[in-house]
């Protein structure tokens, strides 16, 4: 009898046990369709929607901005069913989609979006911006939102496709909105809103928006996964344990896409990236300002070998140019060539000769030319290659690696002769489009280099901010082009392609500029084999 006691008394432990477990399961995992994406834990900092860049990101499909970009490039409603701009671009009316609910059950009205812009741009410095173009924001009839502007403003509709809406009927009662955090789940109007956020336990959840009225997701739930660096996310790959990889602007690494491949699990897709490497110079110092020497510098790097040893062969040569031909607009102008020989008797004719026989050469004012390359530690591959090329054409660079908070410090004080970095899809559209924003002298930003000042060139952004018409948009985005080609303010080290691998259970992929993968029009088409 007191066996059979002892027997009851286990399994009711272990029932127990079994329901407790049960209990504490996350939510989201109970589900079928739940999509695991894996990133890097990267520049997470805080559960602030609005204080941390990488989580605003990240919520976008659970508190989408009033623009998107569509998979070809074009600016299209998402908050906004639709828009007007006047005809001289300083006025723009917004029509807030009637069907959108927040997850709550409250209507998205014209209200939340005016108070989220005004919001913005008191509260966040990265939309600071908008105190210095807006003059008035008001609401007009049918739920529409006006905002005018105090100058001639035509990238307002791109500008609006990078920043959250938020519901004003939460928000403006949040005393710091700025470092305002949250683990709980967050009110939002896209087809999914965001459940749980643990940064420490390394996820984010999301579940389905039940108030969503659009097309409907076959997904049930999308969880990111955050994991300590790259190698370790690689490695949950290969066991199967996320679905697919998102890093923004980024393939997955090269040099693991075989071992992948191997396990038999995933698909692959290749698309050819927005964003590229470049070398940059600091126009303000001598010899970078002087074209010659730039030009000389063009033909000094072997742009096939650099393809082949830093992305794998994933990429091809570029162009003068500097824009890829996947950019809306693009012309070709005249290929970058490797010509050492060349590049020598360039700088020989311009007067950078090695005077002391020490193996590298001096300016023409006989001065002992010893140039930095600034980086920060994601380029250091690339910029000992960069700097082999120049020490064989006779050029002596070293390479300063900091921290990336450093490297901005740095550049914004025109300290350092040469830069290796990236442009970023957004990067190659903002401003006046066409990777304008790293170079224009007027505009301020962490990674762009602002170091032209040319008039011309200035000029060439004031029209294109000036104007929505697409006959004269692709005539400025061809003079643009060529005055990358003739100037060579930065020059291009390869066009490359990303290539993210996805579980072969999941297909009806769908891409977009600014984003790739992580859109909601991807997981609304997303499908389960």
């Amino acid at each position: 009898m007191a066996k059979k006691k002892r027997l009851s008394l286990t399994l009711f432990t272990l029932f127990i046990a079994f329901f407790i477990s049960c209990a504490e399961e996350p939510a989201g995992n109970t589900e079928k369709n739940i999509l695991r994406i894996g990133t890097t834990r990267g520049g997470f900092k805080s559960a602030s929607l609005l204080g941390d860049t990488f989580l605003a990101l990240f919520a976008r499909i659970s508190n989408p901005s009033l623009m998107t970009m569509t998979k070809d490039g074009t600016l299209e409603g998402r908050v906004a069913a639709r828009y007007l701009v006047s005809a001289d671009c300083t006025k723009w009316k917004f029509y807030c989609d009637p069907d959108l609910c927040w997850s709550d059950g409250n209507k998205v009205t014209a209200e939340d979006a005016k108070f989220s812009i005004e919001l913005l741009a008191n509260v966040v410095p990265h939309a600071r911006w908008m105190q210095d173009i807006i003059n008035n924001v008001f609401i007009t009839e049918e739920n529409a939102l006006v905002i005018e502007l105090n100058r001639p403003y035509s990238r307002l509709d791109f500008d609006f496709a990078t920043y959250n809406i938020l519901p004003k009927h939460i928000w403006e009662k949040i005393e710091d909105p700025l470092r305002h955090t949250s683990s709980e789940e967050i009110v939002g109007c896209g087809p999914f809103v965001i459940a749980r956020i643990d940064l420490n336990a390394g996820f984010i959840r999301f579940r389905k928006n039940t108030h969503w009225k659009g097309s409907q997701p076959e997904l049930d739930g999308i969880e990111l996964q955050l994991y300590s660096n790259i190698d370790v996310l690689a490695f949950a790959l290969e066991k199967g344990d996320v679905d697919t990889y998102y890093r923004y602007a980024s393939s997955y690494p090269y040099p693991n896409i075989d071992r992948l491949k191997a396990t038999k699990g995933f698909d692959f897709i290749e698309e050819p990236h927005y964003g590229l490497r470049f070398l940059g110079f600091n126009l303000n110092k001598k010899p970078m300002s002087d074209i010659r020497f730039r030009e000389a510098i063009c033909y000094a790097l072997d742009y096939e070998e650099i393809i082949r040893l830093d992305i794998l062969g994933y990429g091809e040569i570029p162009s003068r140019g500097f824009i890829p031909p996947i950019m809306p607009a693009y012309k070709k102008t005249a290929d970058l060539d490797y010509d050492l020989e060349k590049a020598k008797n360039l700088l020989a004719d311009a007067g950078y000769i090695d005077r002391d026989g020490n193996g590298f050469r001096e300016t023409p004012y006989g001065k002992e030319m010893k140039l930095s390359i600034l980086i920060s530690m994601d380029y250091v591959r690339l910029a000992e290659l960069v700097q082999d090329y120049l020490e064989s054409a006779g050029i002596n660079a070293q390479i300063k690696n900091v921290d990336y908070n450093t490297w901005i410090s740095m550049k914004d004080k025109n300290n350092y002769d040469l830069v290796v970095s990236r442009t970023s899809p957004w990067g190659m559209f903002m401003h006046a489009n066409w990777a304008t924003g790293y170079f224009d002298a007027r505009r301020t930003g962490e990674g762009v280099l602002h170091n032209i000042d040319d008039p011309q060139f200035l000029k060439l952004c004031d029209n294109i901010l000036s104007t929505k018409d697409e006959e004269k948009l692709t005539r400025y985005a061809s003079d643009v082009q060529d005055y990358y080609a003739r100037n060579l303010p930065a020059i291009a080290l390869y066009w490359s392609r990303t290539v993210i691998p996805h579980q072969k259970r999941f297909n009806g992929w769908s891409s977009n500029p600014l984003y790739g993968l992580y859109n909601i029009q991807n997981f609304l088409s997303l499908r389960v084999n």
